[in-house]
Order: C-alpha cells, then structure tokens, then sequence
C-alpha cells in the first residue's frame, strides 16, 4: 500500500506564493478539512469521499498549501510512494 511522503514527514516540499513570493505552509490533507472526523476511516474510504475522483486510483494525496502572509491557498496533488 502506498503513503504519502508529506503525511508521513518523509519529504519536505517548499512551494512559494505566486502572489506575495512567502513559503506557503503545508496544512494537511484537504479531507481532514471536508470531514474532522475522517481520520478514524481507513485511507481508501477517506479518499472515495474526498472531493477528487481519481486521488485512489492515481495514489495521490491531495494537500492544502496556505500563505500566511496574503492568504493565498491551493492544493497540491502528492504523489504516494
């Protein structure tokens, strides 16, 4: 079964604001947003409820990125190893 890096503390991935040029923080997974209860759910029935069709499928882990700074956000799509 494959993890995510990122849930996992096994990578660190910088991204930068393309609004303001500060780091954007990495705020988790963006169904821990949708559902503060998904958690206690094993990961494949977290991610068919997601909000993505293909996060299963393609082994990615959706992760929201924020600027403190500005409050600029997007997803990043994390690619499970």
């Amino acid at each position: 079964m494959a993890m995510c890096p990122l849930c996992n503390s096994l990578k660190v991935f910088e991204m930068y604001c393309p609004k303001c040029t500060s780091r954007l923080d990495d705020s988790g997974k963006v169904s821990d947003f949708l559902d503060p209860y998904g958690h206690y759910d094993d990961e494949e029935t977290v991610k068919m409820g997601d909000g993505y069709p293909n996060t299963a499928k393609n082994q990615i882990c959706p992760h929201l990125m924020v600027c403190n700074n500005c409050g600029y956000d997007v997803v990043k799509f994390v690619q499970e190893e």
